[in-house]
C-alpha cells in the first residue's frame, strides 16, 4: 500500500465531508510527515506495520472517536496543544474569545487575566503567548486537566502563565483582575446534541450545566463581579441562544456596557460586560 492508497483507503472507510481530511491526519500522525509531505510522496511504500495500525487509527475514527483524542493534539490559535479525554477539544469558533480578550487588551501595557475551566489552557494560553508582560491563572477543577494545561505550557514555551486546581473561585483568593474569561459548560443536561458526534466521547462535566445550561455561567458572572477593578471586564463563551439570559444576568450583577457577539456564521457567541457604571439602565 502506497500513501495515495492509505489516504484513500482511509476516506472511503470512514465516510462523511471530513473523510478526506481525517485520512490526511491519520496517515500524517502514523508516518511522522506533514502534509505537504504526503501529496508529494503518494507513490511512497507503507510498510506492512504501518498498513495495520492504520486500520486501527481508521476504525477508531470511523466509530466517531474524535481526531484530536486519538493522534492526542490539536491546532489552537498559533499553539499545538496536547488533549486527550479529561477535556474538552479545543474548537476554533473559540478563538474569538481570544481574538476579543486581546482586542480589550491591546491598549494596556500590563494585565492580569484570569481563565475559569481551562481545560486544554487553550484561551490561557493563546492570550499568554501574545501578551509576554501579562499575568495569567488559568484553573480547572479536574485534576487531570490542571496536568494536561501545564504539559501544554511547557510544551509551547509559556512561562507567563500559572495553571492552578480551583472549582470555579474556590482556590482564587485575588481580587485584581483587569479580564477574567471563561468557556464554561452550558449545554443543557438533556440536550440531545450530547449523543452525536465527537461529543460523545468528551467529559459530560465540561459540557453540561443545570438551569438550561446557564447554572455555571451564573457563579461565573456573580463572583467574578468582585473579582474585576473598576473598569474591568467579564468576557463568556456561550450557546447561541443564552446571549439574551446572559446580558440580564450581567445586568442584575451590576455590569456595564454589555455586548453579546456573534461568531463568523452570524450565532451568538460571546457576551461580555465592564465594571465601569456608565448607565444605569436596564440592558435587554
Amino acid at each position: 500500500m502506497n500513501v495515495r492508497e492509505a489516504i484513500d483507503y482511509g476516506k472511503k472507510t470512514i465516510g462523511g465531508e471530513e473523510a478526506i481530511i481525517d485520512s490526511f491526519y491519520l496517515l500524517s500522525f502514523l508516518l511522522d510527515k506533514n502534509f505537504t509531505w504526503l501529496k508529494t510522496w503518494q507513490d511512497h511504500e507503507i510498510s506492512d506495520t504501518q498498513r495495520l495500525n492504520l486500520e486501527t487509527l481508521v476504525d477508531r475514527r470511523k466509530e466517531g472517536e474524535p481526531i484530536a483524542y486519538i493522534i492526542g493534539e490539536k491546532d489552537f490559535w498559533t499553539l499545538t496543544l496536547n488533549s486527550n479525554p479529561s477535556t474538552l477539544i479545543p474548537r476554533p469558533e473559540t478563538e474569538l474569545l481570544v481574538e476579543k480578550a486581546l482586542q480589550y487588551l491591546s491598549n494596556k501595557p500590563k494585565a492580569k487575566v484570569l481563565d475559569l475551566g481551562t481545560g486544554t489552557g487553550a484561551i490561557a494560553l493563546a492570550i499568554a503567548s501574545e501578551r509576554k508582560n501579562d499575568t495569567v491563572i488559568a484553573s480547572d477543577y479536574v485534576q487531570d486537566a490542571v496536568q494536561l494545561a501545564k504539559q501544554n505550557a511547557v510544551k509551547n514555551k509559556i512561562e507567563n502563565v500559572e495553571i492552578i486546581y480551583s472549582d470555579w473561585f474556590s482556590n482564587i483568593d485575588d481580587f485584581d483582575f483587569d479580564l477574567i474569561v471563561s468557556n464554561p459548560p452550558y449545554v443543557e443536561e438533556n440536550d440531545p446534541h450530547l449523543s452525536l458526534g465527537d461529543l460523545r466521547f468528551e467529559p459530560k462535566s465540561a459540557l453540561t450545566s443545570s438551569d438550561n445550561g446557564l447554572a455555571d455561567i451564573k457563579v461565573i458572572i456573580d463572583e467574578s463581579r468582585r473579582r474585576i477593578i473598576q473598569g474591568g471586564m467579564l468576557m463568556i463563551e456561550h450557546g447561541f441562544e443564552q446571549g439574551k439570559d446572559i446580558r440580564r444576568m450581567m445586568n442584575e450583577a451590576g455590569y456595564r456596557s454589555i455586548e453579546t457577539l456573534s461568531d463568523l456564521s452570524g450565532l451568538d457567541r460571546i457576551t461580555k460586560g465592564n465594571t465601569t457604571i456608565e448607565s444605569t439602565e436596564d440592558v435587554i
